[in-house]
């Protein structure tokens, strides 16, 4: 498991791409990246032009679909577990999205909300450091990560040495990053966000790669950087896509294939200023990204179309709810007790609920019986 630490070790035995001599002038085979970022903008854009055609509601609920994926999977890449029901909450609210069900948050999680949302709603506002310092303070409300008190809202300090990502046992650690000194790291953010919000760039979607390495190699904050790196580049990726509303998640993405991604990040950190390889892997991922859009596109539609078939017929606020919570992916077998935990009613009540959704012909039961009673969406 990969984490970050303060060592008092002050000597690199290895030299970074951020101490070659022209960097961050980074340079990449062009031929070699185009065909496949022409197939990336090729499916953004075919995505986008699909998603106007379709409905508010719809759009909307796959937006909301897809922030959540991709707050929980940012998240996740970083071995931290957030509760699915707040991030849907907390992003449902912020958006102003009326939905049945909806929990209470906590700070924590509702930090990483306002994150993505400032990153992905206001695409097209410049970025600074000030805003920089507002994601990171939103994502550690209380100070610490874990336990540890950290610097929040402002760039890490030499106080306790230099910044290593590392894995392994305790005594047989492996130092797979360093990152840049902390006495450059103002020169460092100026120069990057002068890049980032400069208008003479490559493709928007290979600078969404570029500001994705480069910010996470200057590691600027002391925990985080992970998360915020992928916020920048769900910022760019709006910026490319014109738009706000966000049908496709790459941070899902990269979970999936998070052993590759730290693989490449150190492979590509400790290595020349020629990024080819890391671009290569971003957009495969990105395009992968994209093709698991149409899946969840399917669902989403499906969910849209009963809702729109049964928008007559009576259904309570309980059994809306539980409807919900089948469509978006509902963990293990629903049964009656499960039916009455959730929605906070007697197990009376709960079979009551699920006996007259049989009865319209919108439950059906499961092959088993008896105690074993489980139901599912006809």
């Amino acid at each position: 498991m990969r984490r970050i630490i303060r060592t008092f070790t002050a000597n690199m035995r290895r030299i970074y791409i951020y101490q070659k001599k022209n960097w961050p002038d980074f340079i990449w085979d062009f031929g070699a990246v185009l065909p496949l970022l022409s197939s990336v903008r090729h499916k953004q854009g075919r995505l986008k032009g699909y998603m106007e055609g379709l409905g508010f509601a719809l759009r909307s609920e796959a937006t909301l679909q897809t922030l959540t994926q991709d707050v929980l999977k940012s998240s996740e890449i970083e071995g931290e577990l957030l509760n699915q029901e707040q991030v849907r909450s907390s992003i449902a609210r912020k958006l102003g999205m009326d939905i049945a069900g909806l929990v209470p948050a906590d700070r924590n999680v509702d930090g990483v909300v306002e994150m993505m949302l400032d990153a992905t709603k206001n695409y097209a506002m410049r970025l600074d450091s000030e805003r920089l310092f507002g994601w990171h303070a939103a994502l550690f409300p209380a100070g610490r990560s874990g336990a540890h008190k950290i610097a929040v809202g402002k760039w890490r300090d030499n106080e306790k040495g230099p910044m290593q990502v590392v894995s392994g046992a305790m005594g047989k650690e492996k130092v797979h990053f360093e990152a840049p000194e902390a006495d450059v790291l103002k020169k460092e953010m100026k120069l990057f966000l002068q890049w980032f919000n400069s208008k003479n760039d490559p493709d928007p979607v290979l600078k969404s790669a570029i500001a994705h390495l480069w910010f996470v190699t200057i590691h600027p904050f002391d925990d985080g950087n992970g998360r915020i790196a992928r916020a920048i580049a769900d910022m760019q990726l709006a910026r490319a896509d014109g738009d706000h509303q966000r049908f496709y998640s790459m941070s899902a993405q990269i979970r999936l294939d998070r052993t590759a991604y730290y693989n490449i990040l150190e492979k590509t950190q400790k290595g020349n200023l020629d990024i080819t390889g890391w671009l290569l892997w971003y957009l495969n991922c990105l395009d992968r990204a994209l093709n698991v859009t149409d899946q969840n596109l399917q669902v989403v539609m499906r969910k849209t179309k009963f809702w729109d078939q049964h928008v007559q017929t009576f259904i309570n606020e309980r059994q809306r709810l539980m409807i919900n919570k089948l469509f978006d992916g509902f963990t293990g077998k629903l049964n009656s007790s499960k039916w009455a935990k959730i929605t906070k009613c007697s197990p009376d009540t709960a079979l009551r609920d699920i006996t007259d959704l049989i009865e319209k012909n919108i439950l059906e039961k499961e092959e088993a019986g008896g105690r074993s009673t489980s139901y599912v969406l006809k």
